[in-house]
């Protein structure tokens, strides 16, 4: 299945029959070292010293996360001053990003195989049109608040992606099969969330689409 025009793009070889039905039964339980380290899939709610409730999106990107969205600020700055991003930063971002998608999509149960911990071959894949030299700085400078439409509706998304994917684990527990239709909207999902992370690192100027092809 293959990505819309864009920058960033996710590859997954479908898996729709003769699923594993054991390790699907306890595929949260399995995802916990991945959750850790990438994080998973949702919304958490934090309260502030004011004792406010915020929304929090980069509460599911786990410590490895927590150190791209970092380098993210280290970025912002490099860019909106002198134009460009250090290498080992993108290296980092990347090699992230290509972790978090093996990992979503085992937990989201759409590949049966364990994922790696690190860098290799996997069913699912992060793809990745490096940027020119000359970066947007202008909307690198404004990239959050251009980023909040998509913050918005990727709630509802995420959302319905795990009420299918609880549908989906009944199924397969049941049947051994992926509904076709449930399996191409947890794909879609899954692309748009990391075409937007991708967008939010800074890895791409270009804006994301409001698609989930």
């Amino acid at each position: 299945m293959s990505a819309m025009s864009y920058p960033v793009s996710t590859a997954i070889e479908p898996q729709l029959a003769e699923r594993d039905r054991l390790t699907t039964a306890f595929r949260l339980v399995l995802a916990i070292p991945h959750l850790i380290l990438v994080g998973g899939v949702g919304v958490g709610f934090a309260a502030n010293s004011s004792r406010r409730d915020l929304l929090s999106f980069g509460g599911e990107t786990g410590l490895l996360g927590s150190i791209a969205f970092l380098l993210a600020i280290v970025s912002w700055f490099t860019i909106v001053f002198t134009s460009e991003q250090y290498t080992p930063i993108r290296r980092y971002t990347r090699y992230y990003l290509r972790w978090r998608v093996r990992a979503l999509a085992y937990l989201m149960l759409l590949a049966d195989v364990y994922p790696p911990f690190g860098d290799a071959p996997y069913p699912a894949a992060m793809l990745l049109v490096e940027p020119g030299p000359t970066r947007d700085r202008l909307s690198v400078g404004l990239r959050l608040i251009f980023a909040i439409p998509h913050f918005i509706v990727l709630f509802f998304v995420l959302c319905a992606w795990w009420v299918t994917t609880v549908v989906s684990w009944f199924a397969i527990l049941i049947t051994g099969r992926y509904p076709p239709a449930l399996y191409g909207f947890g794909v879609g999902a899954l692309r748009w969330l990391i075409r937007v992370e991708a967008y939010v690192l800074l890895l791409v100027d270009e804006y994301p689409p409001f698609s989930l092809s």
